[in-house]
């Protein structure tokens, strides 16, 4: 535990000091959130580096990597592909976001990236086969297998899966970074509770409780900068990638897919509902708006930090009940975000037709 806490604090103090020199390099080259007009749908008012999610990949995979050279035993969980597949994926996702920040890229430019690191994830990153179910016991995806050698390992349901819920991921925090500090705290949040539910007996896995804690200190340093009022903000490319990496560890560390979606589920639906009401309303799904639930809480009367907070409480909240029960029950809090996000949408729905 000890060494543990000490790697948390190095990942945290570095992160503050590179995600310092980042915002002064950003800056230096233009890469640059200008101050908003007045019909735009961002709400800061002075100009902002963009690119921050850069100090966050040399951190967290500097350190990793420094882990997984001094430690034997990490590369029992990490083998070398998975780490390649993960560090390679990421830097795609940095450097298409990285010239979205610059350029502006077109949506059909933008999807690159995210579509590069699911695959080079999925085939590298040595995607499971048995996946734990919400009902008890496992699921087998392992049925149709094609091997393409001489070291290529295909199992098209399960590396299918893992393709989807990675897109998902990186999609819901891109969509989620709206406010400062949002993104960074609510993926610190969820790294937490894969470390604390990978340290319990049940669950123990070590080398991922280690990796988890090393991406929380590693975004908890970053959010010293990002928090309200935010110094640098994630860019596109960071964005994507702290959903990329979360979504990576919650597969590699034995599928804890569910106790993921616990934490991040209603940021996730709100994604989805976000997008089926841009259908109805014959916009297009790619063009952002302020229909997303954290606008929607600021024009409700909340400032800033406190939209920022309440989402912060929720998803602790079901990160800790995450902590406490059985996988078998775990279906039945996965409805109950489903039918709270319902329920929200119902009421964002009616507000509307009132105001309207």
């Amino acid at each position: 535990m000890l060494e543990y806490g000490i790697y948390f604090t190095i990942a945290f103090v570095c992160s503050v000091i590179v995600t310092g020199l980042v915002a002064i390099l950003m800056r230096r080259y233009g890469v640059i959130d200008r101050a908003p007009g007045a019909r735009s749908r961002k709400i800061h008012t002075r100009s902002t580096p963009l690119g921050g999610g850069l100090a966050v990949y040399t951190v967290f995979f500097g350190i990793a990597g420094i882990v997984w050279l001094s430690h034997g035993e990490f590369r029992t969980t990490f083998n070398s592909m998975t780490l390649v597949g993960l560090s390679l994926g990421s830097l795609f996702l940095m450097i298409g976001g990285i010239l979205d920040d610059k350029f502006t890229l077109r949506p059909r430019y933008q999807i690159i990236a995210p579509i590069l690191a699911s695959v080079v994830m999925v085939v590298l990153g040595n995607a499971p086969g048995v996946f734990s179910s919400p009902f008890g016991g496992v699921v087998d995806l392992t049925h149709i297998t094609i091997m393409i050698e001489p070291a290529i390992h295909i199992v098209l349901f399960a590396d299918a899966l893992v393709f989807l819920w990675l897109f998902g991921m990186m999609f819901t925090t891109k969509f989620l970074d709206g406010l400062d500090g949002l993104v960074s705290g609510i993926v610190t949040i969820a790294a937490f509770v894969i470390y604390a539910v990978s340290i319990q007996p049940q669950w123990s896995d070590p080398n991922v409780a280690l990796l988890s804690l090393i991406f929380a200190g590693t975004l908890l340093g970053f959010l010293v900068w990002n928090f309200n009022p935010a110094k640098i903000f994630l860019g596109e490319g960071g964005s994507l990638m702290t959903g990329f990496i979360l979504g990576s560890l919650a597969i590699i560390s034995k599928s804890k897919i569910a106790i993921t979606f616990m934490v991040i589920g209603i940021p996730m639906i709100d994604v989805v509902r976000v997008m089926v009401m841009r259908v109805i309303k014959k916009r297009p799904v790619y063009i952002g708006d302020r229909e997303h639930l954290h606008y929607r809480l600021i024009e409700s009367g909340l400032s800033h930090r406190q939209a920022v907070l309440l989402l912060y409480a929720i998803s602790l909240l079901f990160g800790m009940t995450a902590l406490f029960i059985q996988a078998e029950h775990q279906l039945i809090a996965l409805l109950f975000i489903f039918v709270l996000m319902l329920l929200i949408g119902l009421w964002l729905s009616k507000k509307d037709h009132t105001s309207s």
